[in-house]
């Protein structure tokens, strides 16, 4: 019986332990929580206090700045609202004045640009009537060519006199002259014929002079186109013919005599030259 009361004593006394063990570790967080809570609440009423601090401190600003905004703004709505008057009716002048200048620009810009359209085609017409003229021209000028080369021929040369040729043409070789009795050059051919036998033109052309030529005697030049050149000398007479005058083929210029001194010893005869451009050539190469 004892050692169960002791056993039970003692049971008795280890739960009593672990009952205060426990109801000390209970108190003491119960005491620590209220503790922290007391902490925290004294932290979230200053936080409070100094938000509400804050907050009367941005008011109270606000509300000058309020109160300096709606005094300026009091004062300044009428020349807010004048000058909003102002603006919209300046800029609706402006639009209006910027659309009439639009319009204007619009329309000059059409009525230059039909201008330029009109100057462009009266261009084209005017350019297209000078290039038609130009080609025109060219045409005529290239048959006015063509029509001067048509009609600016060499000259066909007939005899001056009926006749034999007694002596022929030498530039280039040597003919024996009776008269000098040596062999010389002969720039032409020497046509026989009897003294007063009429002498007749070759070609047309200008008498260019008449003169007493120291070798070949009264001599006639006549000028004729492109160049050419016809001497007629060992004349009697060129009474017919004055210098500057304009002769026809055929015409009658002279007669037949025995004036040069470097054929006097010979017959009677016509000392007959064709030349192009002062050079001599061969009579009866051209003569037909």
């Amino acid at each position: 019986m004892r050692r169960e009361r002791r056993r039970f004593e003692r049971n008795d006394t280890d739960i009593k332990k672990v009952l205060y063990t426990a109801g000390g570790i209970l108190f003491i967080s119960i005491i620590t929580f209220i503790a922290m809570f007391l902490l925290n609440s004294n932290n979230s009423q200053e936080e409070q206090r100094l938000a509400m601090f804050n907050t009367e401190m941005m008011n109270s600003s606000n509300a000058n700045s309020v109160e300096e905004t709606s005094s300026q703004t009091g004062r300044t709505v009428n020349e807010m609202l004048n000058e909003m008057t102002n603006d919209m009716a300046t800029n609706e002048l402006t639009t209006g004045e910027a659309n009439e200048d639009a319009n204007e620009s619009s329309t000059n810009e059409t009525s230059s640009n039909s201008d330029k359209t009109k100057y462009a085609v009266n261009t084209s017409n005017v350019e297209g009537k000078k290039v038609e003229e130009n080609a025109d021209s060219t045409k005529d000028s290239e048959t006015t060519k063509k029509e001067d080369e048509e009609t600016v021929k060499d000259p066909e040369f007939k005899m001056p006199v009926e006749g034999e040729i007694m002596r022929e043409y030498a530039k280039d070789n040597l003919v024996y002259s009776a008269t000098l009795d040596e062999w010389v050059t002969h720039n032409g051919i020497d046509i026989a014929a009897e003294k007063t036998t009429v002498v007749k033109a070759s070609a047309e052309g200008t008498v260019k002079s008449i003169k007493n030529d120291p070798r070949y005697g009264l001599t006639i030049v006549i000028e004729h186109v492109n160049g050419f050149t016809t001497v007629y000398s060992n004349l009697l007479t060129a009474e017919f013919v004055e210098e500057g005058e304009t002769v026809e083929q055929g015409e009658t210029i002279g007669t037949v005599g025995n004036t040069a001194t470097f054929e006097i010893a010979d017959e009677a005869h016509l000392h007959f030259e064709i030349l192009k451009d002062n050079e001599n050539l061969d009579p009866e190469l051209y003569l037909k």
